[in-house]
C-alpha cells in the first residue's frame, strides 16, 4: 500500500498522522523544522520527512512517493504553503484533501480587531503598557516599530535555538523572549499576563486546537486588551471527523473513522479529556484485567515508565516514557491533541502507587480522571505461596524508607517490595543484624514472567545469591512481639561508664512527648541510649537523631540499636547545638544533657520547627534556671515543670527499705508565642 503523505505542521495533523499509524496504514508526515520532527515517533507506520520545500520540491517528492493520497493540514495562516501543496498534488496526479481548523466559537467580544500583524502594531504604537506577543516569531520584527519594544514587548515563541538566535538579533533577550511549546492553559497564558504586568495580548484565531479560547478568558481574568489578528479567508476543505470518513472510503478501511476518539473538537464548549491510572498487574498482557487491555487499546497516547509501555505492547501508538507525576501533568496540558490517555502503573494502583501523586497533580487541569485497579504483587505473591494476606503486614523499600525491622518483629508475616538488585542482600543482612536470623523469608524475582522464580531460606541462606532487581518478600516471623515495649528494665542496656537515664523517669519522659509512629526526634546528649532506645521503639516509623559528644557512648548507642532492633536511630557524634545544624526539622526533641547550651540548642530547634515538642530532663536547679530563663526570651509555651522521686526498696535481712533515688526535673514544653 502506498503511504498517505500529510503534510503535517499543526497538531491536527500529527494527531492524524499517529492514529492512521496505530491501524496499520503506512503514512509519511511532513514537517518544515527538525523540531516539528521531535514532536512525532516514528514506527514501522510512520515515518517522517523534515525540512522545508517550495512547490517544485513538493511535487518531486510526491512523484518520488507515487503518492495518491495528500492531507494538507498545515496552519491556517500557512496560506501559500497549502496553496504550493494544492499545486504540487496537481502536478504530481495525487488526491488533495484539506484538512480545516474550526473556527472556535470562544466569544471575543471587546477585542480588538486588525487585518494583519502590521495593523496591530500600528494600533499599539502610541498606547501605554506590556504587550505579549503570541503571533509567531515570523513576524516578530514588525514589532521593532513599537517604542521602547525591547522592555516593553513579551514575545512568545517556539523554544528552538534558531528561533530564538533570531529573535535576540532583533532585540528580543531575557525575560522578554519566552521559548515555549504550546498550546497553552488558562492558568499559564494569565499568569504569564501578570507576571510581565501585560495590558495587551496579541493573538492570532487559532482554533480550539490552537488554545484560542484560552487566551481569551487568560486576558479578560488579567485584565488585557485582546488584540486579534483576523484569520485569513479558508479555502474549502474537511474537518477532522471528514477527513477520516475520506480515507476511510479511499483506503476500504471500514470502521476507521467509528473507532476515532477525535482529538479536536467542533462543538463550541471543549469535550471532556479523559484519563484512565491503570494497574497493569505483574508487568505482562496475560496478568492484565479484560478492562485494562481494553482501555489500552482505546487510548489516543499511552504514558508510563518504559517497562510499563513495553508490557502495553502496543508500539504503533503514541507513547510517553515518563514516571514523575508533575511532568506527565505538564505533558498532558501541553498535549490537547490526546483526548483518551492511559497511563500505566504497575500491579495496583492502590498498592504503594505513583496514581496518589498523579490524583493530586491531574486535579483541576480539566480532565475526567478514571482509575482501573489491577492484580498486586502481594495478592499474586501470596497466592503462589498458598498464604493467606488478610493478617499481612504491608511495606515498601522500594525508592522509600522503611522500619522492615520493626514490622518483622512484631507481625507473624510481612510483606515488602524491594527496589534494587542488592536489595535482598542488605535485607539479608538487616534481619541478621537485629536479631531476626530465625526468620523464613520467601523471595519472588520477575513475579508473572516466563522467567518467574521463588526461593525461600533463612537470611544466611539467601544472603550470598545474586537476585533480579525486581522483586519481592514475604518474611515468617514465628514469634512476633505484638505488645509495646516500654519501662524497659535498666539492666538490659549496654551500660559502660556513660550516664543511664533510670526506667522510671524514661518511660515517663517519653510519654511527655506524646510521640506519634512517624516522629522525627532529637535525643540530645544521649548517653548510653536508653532514651533513645524507647523513643525508637515508640516512633518506628520515625527517625531518631541520638546526639552524643562522647566517643564510647556513641559505641555504646551503636550497640543497644543492634541490641533492641532499632534501625531507624542515627547516632550524631558532636556537641549541640552545632551537630544540630544539618538534621532535619524534628517533631519532638528530648534534652538529656545541654553541656550549659540550652538556650543555644533550643534557638536552633525553634529555628527548624517553631512549633516543636520539647521534653527537658535535669537534676539541677542551675538548669532549671536556665529554662526559666528561654521561657522569657524565647517564644517557648511551658506546659509543666515536675520534680518526679523514685524510691527502690531493697531487702535487708527480714525487711524492706526504700531507697530513694536523685530527684528528676521533667520540664515540658511547645513551640509557641502563647497568645
Amino acid at each position: 500500500m502506498k503511504p498517505v503523505i500529510i503534510f503535517a505542521g499543526t497538531i491536527e495533523g500529527r494527531t492524524l498522522s499517529e492514529f492512521l499509524s496505530g491501524k496499520r496504514i503506512a503514512v509519511t508526515a511532513c514537517v518544515a523544522t527538525d523540531y516539528g520532527e521531535t514532536l512525532l515517533t516514528e514506527n514501522e507506520y510512520l515515518h517522517v520527512h523534515a525540512g522545508r520545500m517550495d512547490e517544485r520540491a513538493m511535487a518531486a517528492f510526491l512523484r518520488e512517493k507515487e503518492a495518491e493520497l495528500v492531507v494538507d493540514a498545515t496552519h491556517p495562516y500557512a496560506v501559500e504553503v497549502s496553496r504550493n501543496v494544492a499545486a504540487a498534488c496537481r502536478e504530481a496526479g495525487a488526491e488533495y484533501i484539506r484538512l480545516i481548523r474550526d473556527q472556535d466559537a470562544w466569544d471575543a467580544e471587546g477585542a480588538v480587531i486588525t487585518a494583519s500583524v502590521d495593523e496591530a502594531v500600528e494600533y499599539l504604537k502610541d498606547k501605554e503598557g506590556n504587550i505579549l506577543a503570541t503571533t509567531g516569531s515570523k513576524e516578530l520584527h514588525k514589532y521593532t516599530a513599537i517604542p521602547d519594544y525591547e522592555k516593553r514587548v513579551f514575545a512568545r515563541v517556539l523554544s528552538t535555538g534558531q528561533v530564538a538566535a533570531a529573535c535576540e538579533k532583533l532585540g528580543f533577550v531575557g525575560k522578554n523572549l519566552i521559548c515555549m511549546q504550546g498550546p497553552f492553559s488558562e492558568e499559564l497564558n494569565t499568569a504569564l499576563l501578570r507576571q510581565f504586568d501585560c495590558k495587551y495580548l496579541v493573538t492570532k484565531e487559532t482554533g480550539k486546537a490552537g488554545g484560542f479560547g484560552e487566551k481569551v478568558r487568560a486576558a479578560r481574568k488579567a485584565g488585557a486588551q485582546l488584540v486579534l489578528v483576523g484569520r485569513p479567508q479558508e479555502q474549502e476543505g474537511y474537518s477532522f471527523k471528514e477527513v477520516l470518513r475520506l480515507l476511510e472510503e479511499r483506503l476500504e478501511a471500514a470502521g476507521l473513522c467509528d473507532s476515532a476518539s477525535t482529538p479536536i473538537s467542533s462543538a463550541s464548549e471543549p469535550t471532556a479529556r479523559t484519563v484512565t491510572l491503570i494497574g497493569i498487574g505483574m508487568g505482562t498482557p496475560e496478568g492484565m484485567t479484560v478492562e485494562a487491555a481494553r482501555a489500552i487499546h482505546e487510548a489516543d497516547l499511552l504514558i508510563g515508565a518504559k517497562r510499563m509501555l513495553e508490557a502495553a505492547d502496543k508500539p504503533a501508538k503514541p507513547c510517553y516514557t515518563a514516571y514523575n507525576a508533575d511532568e506527565i501533568a505538564d505533558y498532558i496540558a501541553q498535549h490537547p491533541e490526546y483526548s483518551r490517555i492511559a497511563i500505566l502503573l504497575s500491579g495496583d494502583i492502590g498498592f504503594y502507587s505513583g496514581a496518589k501523586k498523579l490524583y493530586d497533580a491531574l486535579e483541576g487541569n480539566g480532565c475526567v480522571v478514571r482509575s482501573l485497579c489491577g492484580i498486586s504483587s502481594v495478592v499474586y505473591f501470596c497466592g503462589k505461596l498458598h498464604v493467606a494476606w488478610e493478617d499481612v503486614c504491608l511495606l515498601s523499600t522500594h525508592g522509600r524508607e522503611a522500619n522492615l525491622v520493626a514490622a518483622v518483629k512484631s507481625h507473624a508475616r510481612t510483606f515488602t517490595l524491594l527496589s534494587a538488585k542488592d536489595s535482598v542482600r542488605r535485607l539479608c543482612t538487616e534481619l541478621s543484624e537485629y536479631g531476626l536470623g530465625d526468620v523464613k523469608v520467601f523471595i519472588g524475582e520477575r513475579l508473572g514472567y516466563a522467567d518467574e522464580r521463588i526461593s525461600s531460606g533463612t537470611p544466611a541462606q539467601l544472603l550470598d545469591r545474586n537476585w533480579d532487581g525486581l522483586c519481592v518478600a514475604l518474611i515468617e516471623n514465628p514469634t512476633p512481639f505484638a505488645g509495646l515495649r516500654c519501662c524497659i528494665d535498666d539492666e538490659e542496656f549496654l551500660r559502660g561508664k556513660a550516664p543511664m537515664t533510670k526506667s522510671e523517669i524514661r518511660s515517663l519522659s517519653v510519654a511527655k512527648l506524646q510521640l506519634t509512629k512517624d516522629a522525627i526526634v532529637y535525643d540530645v546528649g544521649a548517653g548510653t541510649g536508653s532514651v533513645t532506645i524507647e523513643l525508637a521503639l515508640a516512633a518506628c516509623d520515625g527517625a531518631i537523631y541520638a546526639v552524643e559528644r562522647n566517643e564510647e557512648a556513641c559505641s555504646l548507642i551503636e550497640e543497644n540499636k543492634r541490641r533492641f532492633g532499632a534501625p531507624n536511630i542515627q547516632v550524631i557524634h558532636g556537641l549541640a547545638p552545632e551537630a544540630l545544624e544539618d538534621l532535619p526539622a524534628p517533631t519532638h526533641v528530648f534534652v538529656g544533657g545541654s553541656a550549659g547550651n540550652l538556650k543555644e540548642i533550643l534557638q536552633v530547634i525553634l529555628k527548624k520547627n517553631p512549633s516543636v515538642r520539647l521534653v527537658i530532663n535535669t537534676v539541677t536547679l542551675e538548669t532549671i534556671g536556665e529554662v526559666t530563663d528561654c521561657l522569657k526570651e524565647l517564644p517557648l509555651i511551658e506546659e509543666e515543670i515536675i520534680s518526679v522521686s523514685v524510691a527502690r526498696a531493697k531487702a535487708l535481712g527480714s525487711y524492706h527499705l526504700m531507697m530513694g533515688q536523685n530527684p528528676i526535673y521533667i520540664v515540658t514544653l511547645r513551640g509557641g508565642t502563647g497568645e
